[in-house]
Formats: C-alpha cells, structure tokens, sequence
C-alpha cells in the first residue's frame, strides 16, 4: 500500500488522468489477446477497471488534498502575523502565536480542500460515465454469452445425433454380417444331403 502511494505521489493530475486510461487499454488487449473469444466480457471488464481506477483516483486527490498538485494556479496559502517578537510583550503573545496559527491552519486547509475538491470530483464523475456504460456492456456480453451457450448446446445436441446415427449404421452392420455368417454355415450342410442322394441311389 506504501508503495503504491509512493508512487501515486509523482504523478500529476493528468499523468494520473493518463493512467487510467493507459491501465484500462493495456488491460483489454492482453486480456483479449489472452482470451480472444470472449471479447464482451474482455470490454466490460476494462470499463470497469477504468471506473475503480478514477474512483480509486478520486478518493486519493481528497486523502491528500494538501498536496500542492491540487491547488495549481489556486490560492496561495495564508502565514499567520508573529506577535512573539514584539518588544516588552512579545513574550507574553507566544499563546495568542498559537492560537493564529491553528486558525491560520484550518483556514489553509479548507482552502487546500476546496482547491482539490472539483480535482476529485472530476475523476468521480468519469468513474460514473463509466459505471453508467458497463450496464448496458454488462447486458450485452450477458446476452452473447447466452447466444453463444445456446449455439454450443445446438452444435452438442447435433454432435450426438451424428454420433447416436452412427451407432445404428454399426449395429445394422453388425447384424448383417452375423446373419451372412450364419447363412454361411447352413449352406454346407446343405450340400451334404444333396450329395449323400445320388449315392444311394446308385446303391439301388
């Protein structure tokens, strides 16, 4: 986790835009390369990845709205006026120094604050578009999967008929040379008694 902010924390605003896009992209071609017939749910998850990545983003630039990269060209902070070094009753001004300051503070981080905020704002409402488009990606690929479900079932269902058919062929086969084997052993029995007749016969 400490790296990743350590990282985080050299990237500008749009280097960080730039991210998400150069995440997202990387993603869906190594994932469709990877799995190439399952394209839909490849877009769908690289939408997605590109909406955790701005949300993520977003949530990031509010945690460290301090940070001097999102207040580019804004207000610059306030310093609080030292009383302590005043003469004869400075020493007596160190709490009121104190106090200044902690004001001076809250003042500089509402100011940081509002300064980051539509910084935030704006990738939360990439991160939305996105969510928005993955409804009707995720409607899509949920529909081609079933067509494609659907098609291998057909492709299996006639695979099996094609199979099953060629069971009957080889059975009717079978049956047929069990029958020419069996007409086969009968014919020369035949032929003994035909021949056994003109013997006796002649005997005669």
């Amino acid at each position: 986790m400490g790296n990743t902010l350590d990282l985080l924390s050299g990237l500008s605003r749009d280097e960080l835009r730039n991210f998400s896009w150069a995440a997202a992209i990387v993603f869906a071609l190594v994932a469709g390369l990877w799995r190439w017939r399952r394209l839909h749910w490849t877009a769908l998850g690289a939408v997605l990845l590109f909406a955790a990545l701005n949300a993520g983003a977003g949530i990031y630039v509010l945690n460290t709205f301090r940070d001097s990269r999102w207040s580019a060209g804004g207000e610059p902070p306030l310093s609080a006026p030292s009383f302590s070094e005043t003469p004869i009753v400075g020493q007596y001004l160190g709490p009121l120094d104190s106090a200044l300051q902690g004001v001076v503070g809250g003042v500089n981080d509402f100011l940081a604050f509002k300064q980051a905020l539509p910084v935030a704002l704006d990738f939360l409402a990439v991160s939305g578009w996105a969510l928005l488009l993955s409804f009707p990606l995720a409607v899509l690929a949920a529909v081609i999967s079933f067509a494609m479900a659907r098609r291998r079932a057909a492709d299996f269902e006639e695979y099996r008929a094609t199979v099953d058919l060629l069971k009957d062929e080889l059975e009717q086969v079978k049956r047929q040379i069990s029958a020419g084997n069996s007409v086969d052993t009968e014919f020369p029995a035949e032929d003994g008694v035909t021949d056994a007749r003109p013997r006796l016969s002649g005997q005669g």
